[in-house]
């Protein structure tokens, strides 16, 4: 007879197993340490042989238990799984908010979504956008489950990202700019213009303003902003000039606004995220459904040619 696995056990030893630690692993699951330690020993009877190496000092896996904790995921995983699409057959609805900035995911957004709703269509989603002040997009004060941004995010240890695709960053003048007609520009070319900052923290809007490749050239500051429209706004007011990831064009083509290349900036990269310290199977069913569209082979026709997928960024799932 083969042995009756306990879905609840199987969390236990998942917590052991990455955290490696079985003080940690017992506060991550809210239950005292000395039953955490017998249950886990149970499973290791159950199934006949040692999982973990412990020691005074730290935790490892065997062999055997590196087999199981990956085995151990996948069923809870499904099982997680199991419950969702009952409850959607059933009629039961649920609400997932999604985060996000500007333009989100670009032309990925409405096709992530519309995948999701197909696998979960009793599902209420609900898209919510925040200004520039956030940029984990609603995730930091937990006003949104899972949400699109763009790396580098502050104090980012408390979240988990996804990549989906990196894309050149732009440079955003007035038509009447003596930028405007030029096929690429440097840092060099503008680094004495007057600049759009975003009012973000300082992390995210140096980012936005290239700070890392200025060699030291002092910003002037044209103007700040807290939205996409407020810094075309001045942009067209002459107040500054501005970069913005490529997909904006496309998105936001203002007459009076020209967009010109880049060569010396790093790109930007697009992320879903969410909250380390949420274990929700919605969101990971999210994240998942997104990482799929983003490695679909149709996404280089849609997003264009100089857009890098992100093919082989597999989220680690607690």
């Amino acid at each position: 007879m083969q042995p009756q696995l306990d879905l609840r056990v199987l969390q236990y030893f998942v917590a052991i197993a990455e955290e490696l630690h079985f003080g940690r692993a017992a506060a991550r699951l809210h239950i005292a340490q000395p039953s955490l330690s017998v249950q886990v020993r149970k499973l290791e009877h159950t199934l006949g042989t040692p999982l973990l190496v412990r020691s005074s000092r730290n935790v490892t896996l065997t062999p055997a238990g590196e087999v199981m904790l990956e085995q151990a995921r996948e069923l809870l995983r499904a099982a997680e799984r199991a419950v969702l699409l009952t409850q959607a057959a059933s009629g039961v609805r649920g609400t997932l908010i999604v985060g996000f900035q500007a333009n989100a995911a670009a032309e990925l957004t409405p096709q992530i979504l519309t995948a999701f709703r197909e696998r979960y269509p009793e599902l209420h989603i609900e898209m919510r956008s925040f200004d520039f002040s956030d940029p984990s997009a609603g995730l930091a004060d937990g006003s949104a489950d899972v949400a699109f941004v763009r790396p580098p995010l502050p104090g980012a240890s408390w979240l988990r990202m996804a990549t989906l695709f990196v894309e050149p960053r732009v440079l955003v003048v007035p038509s009447s700019s003596r930028f405007a007609g030029l096929d690429q520009v440097s840092i060099e070319q503008v680094a004495d213009e007057p600049f759009v900052a975003r009012k973000a923290p300082d992390e995210w809007r140096d980012f936005w303003l290239a700070q890392d490749a200025r060699a030291g050239s002092p910003l002037r500051l044209g103007a700040e902003v807290a939205t996409v429209d407020e810094c075309f706004e001045s942009i067209l007011g002459e107040r500054g000039i501005a970069f913005t990831q490529a997909s904006t064009q496309r998105f936001y083509d203002r007459p009076g606004l020209s967009f010109i290349p880049v060569k010396d900036v790093q790109p930007s990269t697009v992320s879903v995220a969410w909250r380390k310290d949420i274990n929700d199977v919605l969101v990971r069913e999210f994240v998942e459904t997104a990482r799929i569209v983003a490695s679909s082979e149709c996404v280089p026709d849609i997003l264009g040619s100089t857009v890098e997928l992100a093919r082989d960024s597999l989220f680690h799932r607690h």
